[in-house]
């Protein structure tokens, strides 16, 4: 909260401002869900009309929103915004990626929850789990 309150009086498109509402959202979620959504989706609002061309800072606020789609249990809309976030992430930076694999987590725990288990799966088995190996190896913590 804090953050925000020293970076609300800065101008709407000042990267800090950003970061510091992102914070905000971030740390609202666990006690304050639907608030930390509203601000997540105010950050997504601004972020497409401020930097509506750096593609990777908005599959980020997407990827926020769908963590408080889920943790207010909104578990089908959190897989429809996962599984654009994923998309996007390998256009933009590959299936290799780190951020690529764990957005692949994060849907694949998605269709978990919405009873899609057997593309879970699969999803998993033919396409995240040998990136994951060849990429990060089979120690790394994911």
């Amino acid at each position: 909260w804090g953050a925000w309150k020293m970076y609300l009086g800065r101008p709407l498109d000042d990267m800090y401002r950003h970061m510091a509402m992102g914070a905000l959202g971030d740390a609202l979620r666990a006690s304050r869900p639907e608030e930390a959504l509203l601000v997540h989706e105010a950050q997504f609002a601004l972020r497409q009309r401020y930097w509506s061309h750096n593609e990777l800072v908005i599959v980020m606020c997407q990827a926020d929103i769908a963590n408080s789609l889920d943790d207010l249990g909104r578990r089908k809309e959190a897989l429809v915004l996962r599984r654009e976030v994923y998309a996007r992430r390998v256009a933009l930076c590959g299936v290799s990626h780190g951020d690529t694999i764990l957005s692949g987590f994060n849907l694949a725990s998605s269709l978990n929850n919405v009873k899609l288990l057997d593309e879970a799966r699969s999803f998993i088995r033919d396409e995240l789990l040998p990136m994951a190996l060849r990429t990060l190896g089979a120690d790394h913590h994911l």
